[in-house]
C-alpha cells in the first residue's frame, strides 16, 4: 500500500538525514494528519535528530495516544520505546532508559538498537563518560528508525514503463505534427461548472424587493457577481469566488440564485500551504473593513502567538507583529485539535475567517487549518 506523498518525502528525508526538510514539509500539515500514528512519529524522530528534545517528546507522546487508538497493545511499540529511552537518557536517566531497553528485548529479544543500547550505557557508564557519549553524535546511533517506504508495483514498473512511454510519446509527436490526429489534450486546469450556471428563469428574475439587505443590487449586478465567482472557480480562484458569493448571500439576490451560489461554495476546498494562491491573499485592513463579506475564507498571515492553550488548539494572534515592530491586531485563533506552536518566534497562520459579533462591534476569529514555524526557531 502506497504512504501518502508528503508522508513519503519525510520519510526519504529523515533517511537521508534530511531532518529540517523533513519538519518543513511535515508540519504544515498538521490539521491534515491530525490523529496520525506515523505523521507524529516521523515528526518525533525528525526533532530527535536535531535535538530538539522538547518537541521530540511532544511528538512522541501524540504517537503514543495515536498507536493506543488502534490497538490495545500501544504501550510495545518498539520505535515509540526507543525514543522515550533516548529522552530519559538526555536527562540522565539512566535507570529509566534501561527499563524501557529491556522492555524492547522482552517482547523482541533481536532488537538491535536496543541491544546495541544496552552495551553502550554499559561501556561509557563504567568510565563515566556517559554525558560525552550523549552529547556526541554517536547518541544518534540508538535513535528509532523510520520505517522503509513500500515497494509498489509502479516501483517496480516505472523505469520500464519510462522507455516505452519515451518511444510512444515519439510517435504520437510525429502524428500530431502530421495532423494525422488531433492534439490528445484540452485544458485540465478548469473546473467543470456546467450544472452550476444560471437557468432561463433565474437569469429573468436574479433579485427581490422585500426585505433588508446589506447589499443592495441591480439585476445586472447580481448576474455580474454570480458569472464572476463561477468564473473565478473555474481557475480554482476559491478565495476570491467565495467573496462574490458572500456579497450576493448578504444581498437581495433572489433565493434561487443564492442557493446555487451555497452549493458553489459547497464544492470549494480546504486549501494547504502548497495549494493556497498567495496572490489571491487578503490583508489584515481589507477582512476588517467588512468581516462578513470574507466569511470562510481562507487566507495566510504573519504573526506571532501568544496566550497558547496547545491541548486546546488555541491561542491568539498578533498579526503583523512578526518584527516586533508593528501590530495590526489580534485575532482569536482555534484549531480543531492540539497545537505545537513556539510563542517566541514569528510564523505563518493558514486559516479561515469567522465574522463574530461582540459589545465593540463586528469583528473576526480564525479556524485554524496549517501553522508553518521554523524548526530553527523551536525552543
Amino acid at each position: 500500500m502506497r504512504l501518502e506523498l508528503v508522508l513519503e518525502k519525510a520519510i526519504r528525508f529523515i533517511r537521508q538525514g534530511g531532518y529540517d526538510r523533513a519538519i518543513r514539509i511535515l508540519e504544515p500539515e498538521a490539521s491534515r494528519y491530525r490523529g496520525s500514528y506515523l505523521y507524529y512519529y516521523l515528526l518525533a524522530v525528525a526533532y530527535l535528530n536535531i535535538r530538539d528534545f522538547k518537541n521530540a517528546k511532544f511528538y512522541f507522546e501524540y504517537a503514543l495516544k495515536s498507536r493506543q487508538k488502534d490497538t490495545r497493545d500501544a504501550s510495545r511499540d518498539p520505535g515509540i520505546l526507543l525514543g522515550f529511552a533516548a529522552l530519559y537518557l538526555h536527562r540522565g536517566d539512566t535507570a529509566a532508559a534501561v527499563d524501557y531497553y529491556l522492555e524492547i528485548l522482552d517482547n523482541d529479544e533481536n532488537n538491535k538498537i536496543a541491544e546495541k543500547a544496552l552495551r553502550l550505557i554499559k561501556k561509557y557508564s563504567s568510565g563515566k563518560r556517559l554525558p560525552d557519549w550523549i552529547n556526541s553524535t554517536g547518541f544518534r546511533k540508538i535513535f528509532p528508525q523510520v520505517p522503509k517506504i513500500p515497494l509498489t508495483w509502479n516501483r517496480v514498473l516505472i523505469p520500464a514503463l519510462i522507455g516505452v512511454l519515451g518511444i510512444s510519446a515519439g510517435v504520437t509527436g510525429i502524428f500530431i505534427w502530421q495532423e494525422v490526429i488531433p492534439v490528445p489534450w484540452s485544458r485540465a486546469s478548469e473546473r467543470d461548472i456546467g450544472g452550476a450556471a444560471l437557468d432561463r428563469e433565474e437569469k429573468i428574475n436574479p433579485v427581490q424587493t422585500d426585505g433588508v439587505y446589506r447589499y443592495i443590487l441591480t439585476r445586472d449586478q447580481v448576474l455580474d457577481e454570480y458569472n464572476r465567482a463561477l468564473s473565478l472557480f473555474s481557475e480554482f480562484r476559491d478565495e476570491q469566488a467565495r467573496v462574490r458569493i458572500n456579497r450576493l448571500l448578504e444581498s437581495n439576490a433572489s433565493d434561487p440564485v443564492k442557493n446555487k451560489a451555497r452549493i458553489l461554495a459547497s464544492f470549494m476546498e480546504k486549501p494547504g500551504f502548497d495549494s493556497f494562491r498567495r496572490s489571491d491573499n487578503f490583508s489584515y485592513s481589507e477582512v476588517m473593513k467588512d468581516p462578513l463579506l470574507y466569511r470562510d475564507c481562507s487566507v495566510i498571515w504573519r504573526g506571532m502567538a501568544t496566550n497558547v492553550r496547545a491541548e486546546e488548539g488555541s491561542f491568539d494572534f498578533l498579526v503583523g507583529y512578526e518584527k516586533k515592530t508593528n501590530l495590526e491586531g489580534i485575532v482569536a485563533v482555534k484549531f480543531p485539535g492540539a497545537v505545537n506552536v513556539n510563542s517566541e518566534e514569528a510564523l505563518e497562520l493558514l486559516g479561515r475567517i469567522v465574522p463574530v459579533s461582540s459589545p465593540a462591534g463586528l469583528t473576526i476569529a480564525i479556524e485554524g487549518i496549517s501553522i508553518h514555524q521554523n524548526a530553527a526557531g523551536r525552543p
